[in-house]
């Protein structure tokens, strides 16, 4: 240590810095400025960042935006703080699409508008254009949120549009939408396909795609983020007699679905996708009957080598995972009754 440059010496330093104590440190002289403005700073960062300390879950209801540290020893959410949303809304019409690395990608629904949201810093940038880009409708559209080997943040979006597929990608780096090509089957393009939003996992955005009743088509359907190329591949094989809920996440850069099947009694299990083919890791037995609204209300975690299945109204269910640790909380539904997120305190700013 003695004989490295004291410009590597604070650069280690300040890496390791909390996000919060960022800010302060800026203002220390010109050139900690300029050294916690650079890209490089901030992605090294941000790596080491993405901790289980360092999450926090946000809640968006009728009143209020709260943000709320996880409490590992009870498995559960620690004292809120009140947020203020830094744009104009609407009665808190906020609604989070996608995140990745301190990022969230949200949809301000009174207008369609999209934006990139850093809830830690605050910092937010519009993504809609003049021309139509950047507005998303519900039920008929999907986001995903990724970088891409060049560092470069990007938000890709389908629309569907009367029977018509397009497909965007927004860049950061040069604060612009452009088109891609994307042929996939007709159906597809139907209502009664619903598109998850995207997971990001190992250089591919990852999307489930769901027929709307029992018994329907299920496929996941993948896009290289580097060449730009998409793929469809098979869902896990999950008996299609009752409802088919597929939710992707990346669990330490490795793709793994909790499938989620049933009508009366439900039966969860964990899969993980190598190659093109899924592998079963884990079943739980068949959670009680529970009301179709509670149902659809789930949200699972996975950390401490437990698995929960909660709701807004609490813990539903612990189930104990033979397997090693995840270390995190890993939210594997969207939330619904609350909107929120999981999300890590970053200082990746939504524009350049």
């Amino acid at each position: 240590m003695a004989d490295l440059p004291v410009h590597t010496i604070v650069f280690e330093i300040l890496t390791r810095v909390p996000v919060k104590d960022l800010g302060r440190s800026k203002s220390v002289c010109k050139q900690w400025y300029a050294l916690l403005s650079i890209q490089d700073f901030v992605r090294i960062h941000c790596s080491r960042s993405l901790v289980s300390s360092n999450q926090r879950v946000l809640l968006i209801d009728d009143l209020t935006c709260s943000v709320h540290p996880i409490i590992f020893q009870s498995n559960d959410y620690g004292p809120r703080s009140i947020v203020t949303f830094p744009f104009h809304h609407q009665n808190n019409d906020v609604s989070i699409l996608s995140h990745l690395n301190g990022l969230l990608c949200v949809c301000l629904n009174h207008t369609y508008e999209l934006l990139l949201w850093n809830p830690t810093t605050t910092a937010f940038k519009h993504l809609s254009t003049p021309d139509s880009h950047g507005f998303y409708i519900n039920n008929l559209d999907a986001i995903g949120l990724y970088v891409d080997a060049d560092d470069d943040y990007k938000v890709l979006h389908i629309k569907r549009r009367s029977g018509v597929l397009g497909v965007y990608v927004y860049s950061r780096e040069v604060d612009s939408w452009r088109n891609i090509p994307f042929i996939t089957r007709q159906e597809y393009l139907s209502p009664h396909f619903n598109w998850s939003a995207g997971t990001f996992c190992g250089g591919t955005l990852y999307f489930t795609v769901c027929e709307c009743w029992i018994g329907g088509t299920n496929v996941v359907i993948c896009f290289d983020v580097n060449s730009e190329q998409f793929k469809e591949i098979s869902f896990p094989p999950v008996p299609s007699t009752g409802m088919v809920q597929g939710v992707l996440v990346n669990v330490k850069n490795e793709l793994h679905m909790f499938a989620s099947t049933g009508m009366f009694e439900m039966t969860i299990d964990l899969w993980t996708l190598q190659g093109d083919y899924w592998i079963k890791v884990l079943s739980c037995p068949p959670i009680p009957p529970i009301s179709l609204s509670l149902w659809c209300d789930i949200t699972h975690y996975v950390t401490n080598g437990n698995w929960f299945v909660m709701t807004k109204l609490g813990k539903l269910f612990t189930i104990e995972m033979d397997m090693k640790p995840f270390e995190c909380f890993y939210p594997v539904t969207w939330f619904r009754g609350f909107k929120g997120a999981v999300f890590v305190e970053t200082i990746v700013s939504p524009s350049i």
